[in-house]
């Protein structure tokens, strides 16, 4: 993203986005980064415009952190976990504090449906039933998961009992959270909840195309009096700010959410002090359709799995496995039901599907489009940009068949609204196909029979398989991926323990008697 000395520009056309339309003008929204309990500007004044992805035109802006801002944001966390409040309190203490926040946040809701559809050109459809409530309730979830026993006794397995072994789990430190822009405001949550829950600090890097629900969690945490230092949100871009957080001394964890590509970087950059690492990456899913699948579900299904979020989704279905069964009447009932979709305004309750985060990235789903055209794909749905929409990054929901393993929109995660079909004759051959991938983030099997649903899910080499469902997480349960789609998970216990370290306490319960110490005759001769 661009930078830009702070300014009063040309504000942007009204928006029509928000609940309280009436009251929306041309008013240029001004944000500034939290550290150590502050709202601040960059040290060196810049911005970063915020640009509305359904009309192009800049909204809002934010500051452009430097390295200095970072290393203020690091010091102010690491001083507020060595000698502050929040990693000495009590898990009782910790969640009554953050439960409070989940009220504040609550109370805030209906002003973060707009703000979070605006900036990332989600349907508000979506942001008020889904983004935001759902990641509040997620946030919920993983503070009450964490009350859990932080201390855990080890067997016996001496004889006679000459020592008490229990482990202990205690904060790692500082955690720096990293998030992408396809959705703003449940990063938010996945990333802040589990880290505060056990005890760490944070900084929080939001996308820099999406960081404006980011900085509205800061000045909900501000209004809930945190320890300062706790709690710090710095925008910039990532080859500055994230590339700061992954090699800072003072940082103890990473998480971070993106691309494999950069995920691998950022991996790079943090062996240089061992970092604790998340990182949930790309994906190219396989949903599988069983010839005993139920149609008429399974064919709406596929359009959800694909075209949820515009397909911005790092577990979006997008390769749909069909078997030879049914693929023609499948194949049929699918393309009829994707008229349904509704690509618009994002402002639209009805609309189902928004722009694309950018032009770049736009251009890059077309690349895949023309890409398919060239390798004999079949254009079987959409394939261009919305017609009708004269601003905004469209493009309309797209479906190829007779693809196959060779093909670049088979094997390469698009980030867009890219269906490629391949038809399978048996289920073995249907998993060797989901498995013929760098990924392993999600996938799904639609058949009526249970059993072998749940038999061909554990074959599938994936961190979530969903069986006659698609997209939905759970917050008891973990998130992550097998091989190039990341390391680590998010959500449930499971997550809450990778914010810990684990301790080996060892007890001696021989006491004085040197004689009983017979280990010690190993390196020192009694008198």
């Amino acid at each position: 993203m661009e930078r830009h000395p702070r300014g009063d520009g040309g504000g942007p056309q009204p928006s029509r986005l928000g609940l309280d339309l009436a009251k929306a003008g041309p008013v240029m929204k001004t944000y500034q980064m939290y550290i150590n309990g502050h709202f601040v500007d960059s040290s060196d004044g810049e911005i970063i415009p915020v640009e509305n992805p359904a009309s192009e035109e800049p909204f809002a802006e934010v500051p452009a952190a430097t390295v200095e801002d970072v290393d203020r944001a690091v010091q102010a966390a690491r001083e507020a976990f060595d000698n502050g409040p929040w990693s000495r309190m009590s898990q009782k203490e910790r969640i009554t504090k953050l439960m409070a926040l989940v009220d504040a946040m609550k109370a805030k809701e209906t002003e973060l449906y707009s703000i979070e559809s605006e900036h990332s050109g989600i349907p508000i459809r979506k942001t008020t039933l889904m983004d935001i409530p759902i990641g509040i309730e997620m946030f919920r979830t993983m503070v009450e998961q964490s009350d859990f026993p932080l201390y855990e006794p080890l067997p016996w397995t001496d004889f006679p009992k000459i020592s008490w072994n229990f482990v202990q789990r205690e904060p790692i430190g500082v955690c720096a959270g990293i998030s992408a822009w396809n959705f703003p405001w449940l990063f938010t949550m996945w990333k802040s909840a589990p880290a505060l829950a056990m005890g760490n600090t944070l900084v929080f890097k939001p996308a820099s195309y999406t960081p404006l629900t980011a900085l509205e969690f800061a000045k909900i945490v501000d209004e809930c009096d945190f320890p300062p230092g706790v709690v710090n949100v710095i925008t910039g871009s990532g080859s500055t700010v994230g590339a700061e957080l992954c090699t800072h001394p003072l940082v103890d964890k990473v998480s971070f959410t993106g691309s494999t590509e950069v995920g691998q970087e950022v991996q790079r950059m943090a062996a240089g002090t061992l970092k604790r690492l998340t990182l949930e990456l790309g994906g190219k899913s396989a949903n599988i359709v069983l010839d005993d699948a139920y149609l008429d579900l399974s064919a709406e299904a596929a359009l959800f799995a694909c075209f949820f979020n515009a397909g911005q989704s790092c577990e979006a279905g997008t390769r749909l496995l069909v078997q030879d069964g049914i693929y023609d009447e499948f194949m049929a009932t699918m393309l009829e039901k994707a008229k349904t979709i509704t690509v618009g305004d994002p402002a639209d309750f009805e609309t189902t599907m928004g722009p694309l985060i950018s032009q770049s990235q736009r251009t890059m789903v077309e690349s895949y489009i023309q890409s398919a055209h060239d390798e004999g794909a079949a254009l079987l749905f959409g394939g261009g940009r919305t017609a009708g929409m004269q601003h905004g990054y469209y493009i309309d929901p797209t479906v190829f068949a007779n693809v196959t393993p060779e093909m670049r929109i088979f094997k390469e995660e698009i980030f867009g609204p890219v269906l490629a079909v391949t038809r399978f004759k048996t289920n073995d051959e249907a998993i060797a196909l989901a498995n013929d991938s760098m990924y392993g983030l999600g996938g799904g099997i639609w058949t009526r029979d249970l059993q072998k649903g749940i038999e061909m899910a554990k074959a599938v080499r994936t961190g979530t398989v969903w069986v006659n469902d698609y997209h939905l997480l759970n917050a008891n349960a973990p998130f992550g991926g097998y091989k190039m789609s990341g390391t680590g998970h998010e959500m449930s216990t499971y997550a809450l323990k990778e914010y810990t370290e684990m301790k080996h306490i060892h007890v001696d319960l021989v006491g004085d008697k040197r004689d009983d110490k017979f280990w010690m005759d190993y390196s020192v001769n009694r008198e």
